[in-house]
């Protein structure tokens, strides 16, 4: 069982290299859908992620195996599956790294199970960013470079999948003491098989087996990218985080992703959202904000608790 702690320095640290990492994630993923298609790319991260370390990282002691498998297959084949393949059929980077997001508020609605209380303006910031996503829901288009309805419709459910992930990974810290670490290495392996099988279901085996042979040096640090840093690190950091902190004061903080991912969308691959989605990313941005509120005043009011008389 996790005890009540504020966010440190150290958490601060971890939160904002998640932030970059993720943000930037979104370009590297589309540079990837280039050249392999989305179920081999989801095989080929989890697969470096995981396949060479089970060796020498040993199974999280004390964990129940279910957690392992449920987070493996909500966070990898779940969220990853349904990521890459709205981002093959028309989700274009910029806005997928703001509709993503919405996990914040799918998280949310788990807290009772997760015996978490909502605070009034956490059901305000969620009512506001629904607003919000539906204006970006509304912009979508059929030319090039233009978000598709079907992009966005499989980028949301990947953000649900994010939740159920996030829940999985308190729900687990809640029961028993554990390594992220670890954690997330035996996790992935368990996406490994399911994106092969539907990579070989979905495109066929001849076309994964020349895909394979056709690997070029960029695909691979695709891969490599996805695998050691937007995986093995920046999941291990924000399991961390979730192992320490209540899910619903950790989901906030990725909401300093959309401004890195926006950034690498417009500057890196060209991207220009229209104006109905900039405006609803302005509006999920600000119900984000709006939810987070709660949580900061009652860590800072912790923290004056906590802190000694000669300190106030």
């Amino acid at each position: 069982m996790s005890d009540a702690r504020h966010f440190t320095r150290g958490d601060w640290a971890r939160a904002l290299a998640v932030v970059l990492i993720w943000g930037l994630n979104f370009v590297v993923m589309k540079l990837g859908l280039r050249e392999l298609s989305p179920m081999l790319l989801g095989a080929l991260r989890f697969s470096a992620a995981s396949l060479p370390l089970l060796l020498f990282v040993r199974p999280p002691r004390g964990l129940r195996w279910r957690f392992v498998l449920g987070y493996g297959l909500a966070q990898g084949v779940g969220q990853f599956g349904l990521l890459f393949l709205g981002l093959r059929l028309g989700m274009t980077a910029s806005m997928a790294s703001v509709v993503m997001q919405m996990q914040v508020f799918f998280t949310l609605l788990a807290a009772p199970w997760l015996h978490e209380r909502v605070r009034p303006a956490q059901w305000l910031g969620l009512a506001v960013a629904m607003a919000g996503l539906l204006a970006i829901a509304a912009a979508h288009g059929k030319g090039p470079g233009q978000m598709t309805l079907i992009g966005f419709i499989l980028t949301t459910g990947a953000s649900a999948m994010w939740a159920a992930s996030n829940v999985i990974a308190r729900r687990a810290s809640q029961v028993c003491a554990y390594e992220p670490f670890p954690f997330i290495v035996w996790s992935g392996a368990v996406a490994v098989l399911p994106f092969f099988a539907l990579a070989v279901w979905l495109d066929g085996a001849p076309s994964v087996l020349a895909q394979l042979r056709a690997l070029t040096l960029a695909s691979a640090g695709v891969v490599l990218y996805l695998a050691l840093l937007a995986t093995l690190l920046a999941y291990s950091l924000w399991t961390r985080l979730l192992q320490r902190h209540p899910a619903g004061e950790v989901a906030p903080f990725a909401l300093m992703v959309p401004v890195v991912g926006l950034w690498a969308g417009v500057v890196l691959l060209g991207e220009a959202p229209s104006g109905m989605q900039w405006l609803g990313t302005v509006v999920v941005l600000a119900g984000l904000i709006v939810n987070q509120q709660p949580g900061l005043a009652w860590a800072r009011r912790r923290q004056r608790r906590a802190a000694p008389p000669e300190s106030r």
